[in-house]
């Protein structure tokens, strides 16, 4: 049975929309609609709606809900009468503005949300946060992790307990935790002068984390800089190599970097909250308070160094070709329903309908 599949992306999450072209990658063919305005993640795009209320596709996908692109992606299929599901991929931000709407924001696209022929989390701590948020009964709305997979160089170890690699990853915005990372590494090197601190990413609160790490005098134990994209094994060799991982950030639905640090058994210390906890309570990663101080964080840090704690090393985790599977069958299942609902219509209504 042969489907057409169409992804309506926030480009928050999958890069820009500006531009014309439409590349073809692995045989999946991207339609770029132009957004305004280029210099914000605002992401106004009116041409999106008419690309999806003229598309000949069984189902839509929309992934997000934070700027205006998912909104008309919804409008369009409602009034195409298509089939469209959507993924939440909740997260924090920077801005308290931005935190401060995000409830008015689910809010007003409910009567939207509410239509979709299903809605997916990625975890079940986001799972449980729309059920709350959206109002409706908790098994209405499918998990679907995230996949991870990372390749390694080979014969990477990680690396002594006597000269310890700490990892973080993540954005560079205030939200990640990136700061509360240093000051706690100050205090580790106390004890193990000889460690060094790798914070990996790219981001807008680089100028600050680097002027903490010179005011605290570790420019040479701490490097801050990203890893691009199409260098991912140098990145699978750094999480390989690391003595323990360290994500603070203050929101995560579901962290793809503890997953993959997971994956190659990598112990994980990660703020007590948010999906975090979730993976705690799992036994995947050692959860430490919100509040914790920097001493404490520091000697959590050495304790999974010397001795992790006896938890899932290298468990087994979802990969992308899992995740792909799990999306497969909500769209069976979407169309299946559709096609079972349609054919409950009366001859005139079914008329008036598109069929599907």
């Amino acid at each position: 049975m042969a489907q057409t599949i169409a992804p309506a992306f926030s480009p928050s999450h999958r890069g820009g929309t500006h531009g014309s072209r439409d590349p073809i990658t692995r045989m999946v063919k991207a339609r770029r609609i132009r957004a305004y305005p280029k210099s914000s993640d605002v992401f106004l795009a009116p041409g999106f709606y008419r690309e999806i209320h003229d598309s000949d596709v069984d189902i839509f996908h929309v992934q997000g809900f934070h700027t205006f692109v998912p909104p008309i992606a919804m409008f369009g299929a409602i009034r195409s009468w298509s089939a469209f599901v959507v993924t939440s991929h909740s997260g924090g931000h920077s801005s308290p503005l931005r935190n401060l709407i995000r409830g008015a924001q689910q809010a007003a696209l409910r009567p939207l949300l509410l239509r979709a022929d299903q809605f997916i989390a990625v975890s079940k701590f986001e799972a449980e946060h729309f059920a709350k948020g959206l109002r409706v009964p908790r098994e209405q709305i499918t998990v679907v992790p995230n996949g991870a997979e990372i390749e390694t160089p080979p014969a990477v170890l990680p690396s002594s307990k006597d000269r310890p690699l700490i990892v973080s990853v993540g954005r560079l915005e205030r939200y990640k935790g990136h700061h509360r990372v240093i000051e706690a590494f100050a205090e580790l090197l106390k004890q193990r002068p000889n460690a060094q601190l790798r914070i990996l990413g790219e981001g807008p609160y680089k100028p600050q984390l680097s002027a903490l790490v010179a005011r605290l005098n570790m420019a040479d134990r701490v490097f801050i800089g990203g890893i691009p994209p199409e260098h991912r094994k140098q990145m699978g060799g750094i999480l390989a190599a690391a003595s323990a991982v360290v994500l603070l950030s203050e929101y995560e639905a579901q962290p793809v970097a503890a997953l993959e640090a997971i994956s190659l058994g990598r112990p994980i210390l990660a703020t007590n909250s948010t999906g975090f906890r979730e993976m705690a309570e799992e036994g995947m990663l050692l959860g430490v308070d919100p509040g914790a101080s920097p001493t404490a964080i520091a000697n959590a840090i050495l304790e999974e160094v010397d001795n992790p704690n006896p938890r899932k090393l290298g468990a087994k985790v979802p990969n992308w070709d899992d995740c792909t599977k799990n999306l497969l069958d909500v769209y069976r299942a979407v169309l299946t329903r559709s096609r079972e609902d349609y054919q409950q219509l009366d001859a005139p209504t079914r008329r008036l309908c598109p069929e599907l």
